[in-house]
């Protein structure tokens, strides 16, 4: 039982010993190790050198595109924003008579105006938009300023047909919205 004992003790200090010898025999007069090459320092420091080098030689990225934003909220929008809000209800519909049609058709009303004031109050001119600006206007007349819901419905082909229209010709003029 003493012998057990005693070899229980010794083994662990026999295994440190053996890992310390071992370490200890890594050493050598050459640096880290004989498999491990010695590099100049003046040479490790001219190889980063020359790749800094060409790192400033690579093509810098083109800056990107900076938001604009409208500085007076009071302005009449933006063309390209109106524009969106319009593209915006081609994601949406309604059936004749159902229930979501006085929003949809309301909405599209309300886009139409929108890009129609921003259209005149763009540094283009009004002149730039002759054409939309027509529509919309013949549309308005179409409507004689009722904007209730059975009037919308009654005058639907002509409001969705004028927002295709613009839509189209915008699409045909993409430096006014992009």
């Amino acid at each position: 039982m003493m012998i057990r004992t005693g070899l229980r003790a010794a083994i662990p200090a026999v295994l440190l010993g053996a890992f310390l010898v071992g370490c200890g025999a890594a050493t050598t007069t050459d640096g880290p190790g004989g498999d491990v090459p010695y590099v100049d320092p003046s040479a490790a420091a001219a190889a980063a050198a020359a790749q800094e080098a060409q790192a400033s030689l690579m093509p810098t990225p083109s800056p990107t595109p900076t938001l604009v934003i409208q500085a007076d909220p009071d302005a009449p929008e933006l063309v390209r924003d109106a524009f969106a809000g319009l593209q915006a209800t081609y994601q949406d519909g309604c059936a004749p008579g159902d229930g979501n049609c006085a929003y949809f058709l309301g909405r599209v009303d309300e886009e139409l105006d929108g890009l129609g004031k921003a259209m005149k109050a763009d540094k283009q001119g009004p002149g730039h938009f002759e054409e939309p600006l027509a529509w919309i206007g013949t549309l308005r007349k179409g409507l004689g300023g009722d904007v209730s819901t059975p009037n919308l419905e009654k005058h639907r082909s002509e409001l969705l047909g004028t927002r295709d229209r613009v839509n189209t010709w915008m699409q045909g003029h993409p430096e006014d919205y992009r």
